[in-house]
């Protein structure tokens, strides 16, 4: 693959906190690698703004292999950029061309404030999890995964919602801010298994509630989560969280 170098101008989101009112900043980078990958390219600038005695541009990450999630950037109106089923940390320069112009901003959600530029606070995310997502295991040693028989569609659709790095893209990219592809992941990983038995009506119930009470909106199924999921999580999670609340409820009533 051929290797080149590009002039970039960025257009990034400043904002103190959430309290304060933002705005974009238009900043030129020369000189980029096209190996270079996303995060890399901010670290550039960084270091440019930090030698120039500027307040350098605040943004969440962690891992950088595409795993943890916290690189939460709405790049050209798409969550994690133009590469599909991809983080921002694994977005790569080559994805854009020289003399381009990039527009950078957070989240936007009403349950995801602002911290500072481009960090939002994702712990709604924790509470949703904290409500439910859990199960009743007795303590010990570990039980052989194998003693337990559990049908390979079951198996493979649970590891498939497991896979939901809890990045925000899907709340990101909705109309509605909904947390339903999230909240709806948390539920299917563990409503599938076996294991997930003991809390199964409480848990769809208290997770679903807590998402209400963080403010996220309501899913209307447009489908732009998973066109934006890094982890191509399905929208049939939704599905399936609707009919196990539906079941928890009626249930509850009785």
């Amino acid at each position: 693959m051929e290797h080149y170098n590009m002039n970039l101008t960025l257009k990034v989101w400043r904002q103190e906190n959430k309290n304060t009112a933002g705005g974009f900043k238009t900043y030129e980078v020369k000189d980029i690698s096209s190996e270079m990958s996303f995060l890399e390219m901010f670290d550039v600038l960084n270091d440019r703004l930090i030698e120039q005695g500027e307040d350098p541009i605040a943004f969440d990450h962690d891992c950088r292999e595409g795993i943890c999630g916290m690189c939460s950037m709405h790049i050209n109106g798409r969550p994690h950029g133009p590469w599909h089923a991809t983080t921002t940390c694994q977005l790569h320069m080559r994805a854009f061309k020289d003399g381009d112009t990039i527009v950078v901003e957070p989240w936007r959600a009403q349950a995801f404030p602002v911290i500072k530029d481009l960090a939002v606070d994702r712990s709604s995310f924790d509470r949703i999890v904290q409500a439910g997502g859990f199960v009743s295991v007795n303590t010990g040693n570990a039980v052989d995964g194998n003693t337990l028989p559990i049908e390979k569609e079951r198996a493979d659709a649970s590891f498939a919602a497991a896979a939901c790095i809890g990045c925000g893209a899907c709340v990101a990219a909705c109309k509605n801010a909904s947390a339903s592809l999230y909240t709806a992941a948390k539920v299917a990983h563990l409503a599938l298994l076996p294991q997930g038995e003991p809390e199964r009506k409480l848990r769809v119930l208290s997770m679903v509630d807590q998402m209400d009470k963080e403010g996220f909106g309501s899913c209307t199924f447009t489908g732009a989560c998973e066109a934006v999921c890094p982890k191509e999580i399905s929208v049939t999670n939704i599905s399936l969280m609707h009919k196990e609340y539906l079941f928890a409820g009626l249930a509850s009533e009785k």
